[in-house]
Parts: structure tokens; sequence; C-alpha cells
């Protein structure tokens, strides 16, 4: 580059001589400036190809310098871009890290809480077993404990029934003194009362009813026995709606003793139905009264087939009320005979003939009351059974019936 310019300058140089050379007034001059010309030429060229030489050199020199130089400042600047990407990197690593730091506490945290959850709910099960195990604990101890009370009760039951049978030894011993007393006083009744009837019977065949008065009597049964099957039909649908309400009490024995007592009652409502009774021909018709009884301050009159029917009801009256106690002491029910149906009814063994339905009713409720005692006590003070029949005492059934014989 500095040898183009030098070689520009003699160009010029050279140019400037040759525009003198054509002056003719200066021809002189020029000869001279030209031979000085040409020295400065020859030293210009040869300072030029001196410089050229050095040139190059020091070119070649000062660019590798300026290479040098400018990789130096291309390696400082990828150093420093280096340095300000490893700084930025750095940066966004510690940014990174920064920002991952909170995720990670809260992760942490995360982790912590999902441990204290999951150690609460073991805590919440271990408990909750602890609960269970204290619950079957208690189950248990309930269970021992009403097993415990089943056998307490056992055991009151086995010393209950020990007293009870205690209890019916000893009243089967003051029964049997009691009969062997009955027996004899029976044995004592039984001849005065044929004595009596000796007397009676022939007091009869000369006191015998008279044919209107006969068929008068014979009127009045007819519609007494009537009227006495109108009454079963609807006594047996009362008994019905008390089998029910025995039921839906529990009461299992009495419900059973109903349904046979129902079961009797419907049978004699039938022997009732198909009876063709020939009153002509029954004694009690013609029979003049030569017995009187007291119910309820007023006096009444028949003849021995009319008491006759009075003791029966009074004895039946016994039998059924001790199988309606036994029912309700087996059922464990409170004493009440005047809740039994067979009580409320009174017309077992009533044919519907002799007496009075009111008078039947009425004496089978004395016996039953005395009966339904006995059985639910488990005892025979009233009366006793022999054979499978139950009768009650004389001596009761005197106080019962104050039968007196009439003249």
């Amino acid at each position: 580059m500095f040898l183009t310019q030098l070689v520009v300058l003699l160009a010029g140089s050279l140019y400037g001589l040759d525009s003198m050379e054509r002056s003719d007034e200066s021809r002189r001059r020029y000869v001279k400036i030209s031979i000085l010309n040409r020295i400065v030429v020859a030293a210009v060229l040869s300072a030029a190809w001196l410089v050229g030489m050095s040139v190059p050199a020091n070119a070649q020199q000062q660019s590798q310098e300026e290479q040098q130089a400018q990789q130096d400042k291309k390696q400082q600047k990828k150093d420093k871009k280096q340095k300000k990407d490893q700084a930025q990197a750095q940066q966004q690593r510690g940014q990174g890290k920064q920002q991952q730091q909170p995720a990670q506490q809260q992760a942490d945290q995360n982790r912590q809480q999902q441990q204290r959850a999951q150690q609460q709910q073991d805590q919440n099960r271990q408990q909750q077993q602890r609960a269970q195990q204290q619950q079957d604990q208690n189950r248990q101890q309930q269970q021992r404990a009403q097993q415990q009370q089943d056998q307490n009760k056992q055991q009151q039951q086995r010393a209950q029934q020990q007293q009870d049978q205690n209890r019916q030894q000893q009243q089967r011993a003051q029964n049997q003194q009691d009969q062997n007393r009955q027996r004899q006083w029976q044995r004592d009744q039984n001849w005065q009362q044929q004595v009596q009837q000796q007397r009676q019977d022939q007091n009869q065949q000369q006191a015998r009813l008279s044919q209107e008065r006969q068929q008068q009597r014979i009127r009045e049964q007819r519609q007494s026995v009537s009227q006495y099957r109108q009454d079963l039909d609807q006594r047996q649908r009362a008994g019905q709606q008390h089998e029910a309400e025995l039921q839906r009490q529990g009461r299992t024995a009495q419900y059973r003793y109903q349904q046979e007592y129902l079961g009797r009652l419907r049978q004699q409502e039938m022997n009732l139905r198909n009876d063709r009774h020939e009153y002509n021909n029954d004694p009690y018709f013609y029979t003049a009264a030569n017995y009187r009884y007291q119910r309820g301050g007023r006096y009444y009159e028949t003849n021995r087939y009319g008491a006759n029917m009075l003791r029966q009801a009074v004895n039946n009256g016994y039998e059924q009320g001790f199988f309606a106690g036994q029912a309700d002491r087996q059922d464990r029910w409170r004493s009440d005979y005047r809740g039994s149906y067979a009580y409320q009814d009174a017309n077992y063994g009533y044919g519907g003939y002799y007496v009075s339905q009111a008078d039947y009713n009425y004496y089978f409720r004395q016996g039953f009351q005395r009966g339904y005692e006995d059985g639910y006590y488990g005892r025979y003070q009233y009366g006793r059974q022999s054979g499978g029949t139950f009768t009650i005492l004389g001596a009761i059934l005197g106080s019962i019936i104050d039968m007196e014989v009439s003249h």
C-alpha cells in the first residue's frame, strides 16, 4: 500500500518534468532539473526498493501481531463471553436452585404432611382397633354377665321348683289328712242323705205335680233351652276373640287350655242341638220341689234333680278353674281368675235343664275361683283329684250351697 503511494508520487513528478520540457524558454533549466530529477528518481527508487523490501517484513510482522492481537481480542471476547455465559449459567443455576428450593421445600412439606397424615391415620386405626377391642371385651363381659344371670336364674328356678315340690309334698300330706277326714264326713253325709232321700222319695210319691203344673214347667224349660242355644253361639264368638288376645300376649299354656275349653263347648252345643228330650218321661218335670237354697239374699226351690245339677256346677267350676290357674302359672302370668274366658262364660257342663242358666253360672264361678287358686299355687286346699276327676271338698261345697230340705 505504501509502495503504491510512492509510485503515484513519482509519476506525478515525471509528468511535471515532461511539461517543463515543452517550454523553450526554460530548456536549459530543464536539463539541470532533469538530471537532478533523475538522481532524485534513482534515489527514490532505491529507497522505494529498500522500503519495499523492508515493508513486507514489517507488514508481515505487523500483520502477525495484528492477527495475534485480534486473536487475543477474540479470545478475550470469547473468554468474556464464556465468563459471561458461565456467570449467566451460574446465575440461572442459582436462580434455578432458588426456584427449585421453594419447590423442594414445598415437596418436603407435602411429604411431611403426608407422613403426618399417615401417622394420624395409623393412630386413628390403632384407636379404632383399641375401641373395637374394648367393645369386644365389653361384649364378652356382658355375655359373661348374662350367662351368670341365666345361671343364677336357673338356680333360682331350681330352688323355686324344689320349694314348690316341698310345698306340694306338704300339701299332699295335708290333703291326704283332709281327704281322710272328708271321706269320713262324706260317708256320714251320704248316710244322712240316703235317709233323707228315702224320706223325700216317700214324700214325692205322695206329692206329685199336677198335669197342668207339669206342662207349665215343660214350656218354661223349652224356652230356656232355646235361649241357651242362642247364647252359646255368641259366647263362642267371644271366645275366639279372646284366643287372639292370648296369642298376642304370648300366653301359650292358657291359649291351649282355652282351645280345649272351646272344643268342649262346641261338643256341648252339638249335643244340645241333636237332643230330643222326652219331657213327659223326665221325673224332674213331675217331681215337686223339696229343696231350697239361698242366693243373693233370696230363697229358691228345686227338687233333687236341680240340687244335683247345682252341686255339679260347683265341681265343674273347680275342675276348669284348676286347669286355668295351672296354665297361668306355667305362663308365669299374674293370678287373675276373673280374666279367664272360662270364668266369664261359666257354661261348661250346663245342658240347659233343671236349673236356670244364671244359677248354674253363679255356682260354676264359685267353684272356678277356688279351683283356680289351687291350680295357680299348686295345692289342693279346696278340692282333690282322684282318678283324673276333680271334686271340691264336701265342707267347701256345703259352705257354697246352703241346701236345705223343705217339707
